[in-house]
């Protein structure tokens, strides 16, 4: 990590200004005050983070969606790994909105989004699938967003199968949930201000 002043002279935190010197917390630069926090490992959430992280988590999982959704259309292999990458995208872009805080709601917003980005996923596929078979299909959408959240139940009619994709979606929800946990933040500094 860099030790060069920052670019900015606020708290990438609290959004406080620097008084001569300045801080890295996890590599972000931070007051006094929030380096001491960080040290007793109390950087406080807020809600500018969570939002920012919730917006980005939403972004990451609509990508997700689309990329799990197309990937199927397009080659038409359902291949449940891409699950992994969908869990990965959405932690990490939620961890990049919040500036490395998290906890345990940035956890249950990361688990609710993987799931969602993964099942309805199912959506987009079947209307794919019935575009192709039916030339008029009739489709209602709360009926279609409802067996898209239960599409991993529902592939338990294949057993095999159903089980498969629920351990793989298990594992994608898992990763997203691992990486927007609370981590102690590395402190460093003081540095002086230059300029």
């Amino acid at each position: 990590m860099s030790s060069q002043p920052p670019v900015s002279q606020n708290c990438a935190f609290c959004g406080s200004l620097f008084a001569g010197q300045y801080f890295r917390v996890g590599g972000q630069a931070a007051c006094g005050n929030c380096a001491d926090d960080a040290k007793l490992g109390q950087i406080k959430d807020n809600q500018t983070a969570y939002m920012t992280s919730l917006l980005l988590g939403v972004a990451a999982a609509f990508a997700g969606l689309v990329f799990y959704s197309g990937f199927t259309i397009l080659t038409h292999f359902y291949i449940g790994y891409v699950a992994l990458a969908v869990g990965w995208l959405i932690g990490s872009a939620m961890m990049f909105g919040s500036k490395g805080i998290g906890g345990l709601r940035y956890q249950v917003t990361a688990v609710l989004l993987t799931y969602f980005a993964i099942s309805l996923s199912a959506v987009p596929i079947a209307l794919a699938h019935s575009s192709q078979q039916l030339e008029n299909p009739v489709v209602s959408i709360p009926l279609l967003i409802l067996l898209g959240v239960a599409s991993p139940l529902l592939a338990l009619a294949s057993p095999i199968h159903g089980l498969i994709g629920l351990v793989i979606l298990f594992v994608g929800i898992r990763i997203a949930f691992r990486l927007t946990r609370a981590k102690p933040l590395t402190v460093n500094g003081p540095y002086s201000m230059v300029g």
